[in-house]
Parts: structure tokens; C-alpha cells; sequence
């Protein structure tokens, strides 16, 4: 897979804090790439240098395959960051008709593109409302319709899901599929990762301006597994079903165990060991963990694990 977007060695001081220390990664084309971490990781900074908000004081960034040109690239990036940009006064419509003729359109293609994103995201009777009068949720509907106008190669969303109800975000979410299917990057940034775990091929873990993950989804989860195991069975789990040195008993129920699986033995040896015993095995599942225990385990013990812990709870 080409990369649409890389970074390499970027840094960014203010004053004596270290926002982002030299942090690298690529982002290939036509991925969904989650950029996670707590408040205050870097994230914001780092985005604000990929779209040249921000210059970075060491470091490079790669934009397909060319050194990033603000002034030229920046149209091909749709930017929605998490602080709201839109004018309160303006009529909804008006509203994203202006910002899409910022972006190069005309005022007829404007208009088409817009009418068929409020049908998408069922926004067809909002045309003359006021951006004063829209809740948060709907003002995240709006901000994410005024990104993506005029196709971008490159679509960075900063906490899209915040202030919508499940219904809304799962209708995002969906956009964020097809945008993707089509042809576009999207760079996904939150402190909720459960919200990425469904619909991210790749991810960056930051923390306090340095990365301390990268990889994919699937891979950094298996990576950190614990070889723990949920088996639930039809028939109630005696002690002496248990008595094995294949396993460690974690949990138990009537009809069901959560086991840690000793090294040395395969899922193939503890499910013939119970079928041997005479049990009916109704689900068998590998448990892994979740990127908010992945991250609090990295950290553990420091006030960003603690602060992260009481945000995800």
C-alpha cells in the first residue's frame, strides 16, 4: 500500500514544554488510521503541523509522496478540529455554501454536494436554520458536511463523535466507511478509543508528545494478549473438571470458566481435554484486551493513567 501521509522525527516546543518529541509514523492510502491518546498527548499539535496551522521546529512531513507544501496541499486535506468553527449568525445552508466556496467550488456544484450530504445525514429541513439554534450534535453533523464538500484526498477528524446520540454517530460512522471505500485517508483523533477499535486499520498510541504504540488494530491487541480464555458449556463444570495442567482457572461459574492458558498447550489441547472429559462446549472465545488497557498498562502508575482511567469510566 502507498502512504499518503508521512511524518518523520517532528518536534514542537512551547516555551520549555514539549508538545510532540519526535514522533514518526506513515499512514497509507485509503486506511482509516486512529491517532489516540489522553488529553494533553500531543494529538492536537500533531495535527495542526500534518495540515500547516503549525510549522514544526525539527522534523518532515510527506504528503504523497512530495515534501508537504501548505500553501498548495492543504486543499486536498479537509480539516474538522475539535473547537467549533462556524459562524453563529449564518444560516445553515449559507453556512456550508460559503465555506464551500472557499474550497474552490462553484456555487451550482456547492450547492448539489451539499443537498445530497443533508439527504445522507438527514439534514434536509435544517437549510434555513441558524447555527445558534443547532445543539452540539448537530453542529457536529454540520462540521463534518463542511469537511468532506470538496473531497479531499485526506480527511482528519478531531473527536467527531463528540455530542452525538448513538444513532447520529453510527450514521458518521458509516460515512467514514464509504469515504474510505472510495478512495479517501481518514485520520481518526480521540482520548475514546473504544470509539476506534471498530473502524481503525491502524493506530499511534501518544502519550506526553512521544508515541509508545504503532501498529494495527488486530496486531497490538495480539501483541499484548494474555492467552486468557472464555469457555462456556451446557453442563455445569465440576472441580474435578478443572484439575489440569494445561490451564489456570481465572473465573468461574456454573457453566462457564475464564481460564489462562499455560505456555506449551494449544486452544486444540484444552478443547479436546474438555470434550474428553465429557463436557458439550457451547462457546469457546480468546479474550483480548481492550486499547484503553493496552494504553493504562503502558502508563501505569503516572497521573495520565489515573486521569485517563476516570475520562473512559
Amino acid at each position: 500500500m502507498q502512504n499518503i501521509l508521512e511524518v518523520s522525527h517532528l518536534k514542537k516546543y512551547f516555551a520549555t514544554q514539549k508538545a510532540v518529541d519526535d514522533i514518526s509514523f506513515s499512514i497509507g492510502k485509503g486506511s482509516i488510521f486512529g491517532l489516540l491518546g489522553p488529553n494533553g498527548a500531543g494529538k492536537t499539535t500533531l495535527l495542526r503541523m500534518i495540515t500547516g496551522i503549525f510549522y514544526p521546529d525539527e522534523g518532515e512531513i510527506f504528503f504523497d509522496g512530495k515534501k508537504f507544501d501548505p500553501l498548495n496541499d492543504v486543499t486536498r486535506i479537509g480539516y474538522m478540529p475539535e473547537e467549533r468553527g462556524l459562524y453563529k449568525k449564518m444560516k445553515i445552508g449559507e453556512q456550508a455554501l460559503y465555506l464551500a466556496r472557499l474550497k474552490g467550488l462553484s456555487k451550482s456544484e456547492a450547492t448539489a454536494r451539499i443537498k445530497d450530504w443533508f439527504i445522507r445525514l438527514q439534514m434536509e429541513t435544517w437549510w434555513n436554520k441558524k447555527v445558534e439554534d443547532l445543539s452540539k450534535g448537530m453542529s457536529q453533523k454540520l462540521q463534518f458536511v463542511t469537511t468532506v464538500l470538496h473531497d479531499p484526498k485526506m480527511i482528519i477528524l478531531d473527536e467527531p463523535f463528540s455530542g452525538l446520540d448513538p444513532v447520529n454517530a453510527n450514521l458518521i460512522k458509516d460515512e467514514i466507511h464509504r469515504l474510505a471505500e472510495e478512495g479517501a485517508t481518514i485520520i481518526f483523533s480521540t482520548h475514546r478509543m473504544e470509539q476506534v477499535e471498530e473502524i481503525c486499520d491502524h493506530i499511534v498510541l501518544v502519550n506526553k508528545g512521544t508515541k509508545i504504540l504503532d501498529g494495527t488494530v488486530k496486531g497490538i491487541k495480539n501483541e499484548f494478549k494474555e492467552n486468557l480464555f472464555r469457555i462456556s458449556f451446557d453442563e455445569k463444570v465440576l472441580p474435578e473438571h478443572t484439575a489440569i495442567h494445561l490451564f489456570q482457572v481465572v473465573e468461574k461459574s456454573d457453566n462457564e470458566l475464564v481460564i489462562k492458558k499455560n505456555e506449551g498447550f494449544t486452544s486444540n489441547d484444552i478443547l479436546g481435554y474438555f470434550i474428553h472429559k465429557g463436557l458439550t462446549i457451547h462457546a469457546f472465545n480468546e479474550i483480548l484486551p481492550s486499547l484503553n488497557e493496552i494504553f493504562i498498562r503502558q502508563v501505569r502508575g503516572t497521573p495520565e493513567a489515573r486521569q485517563f482511567e476516570a475520562v473512559q469510566n
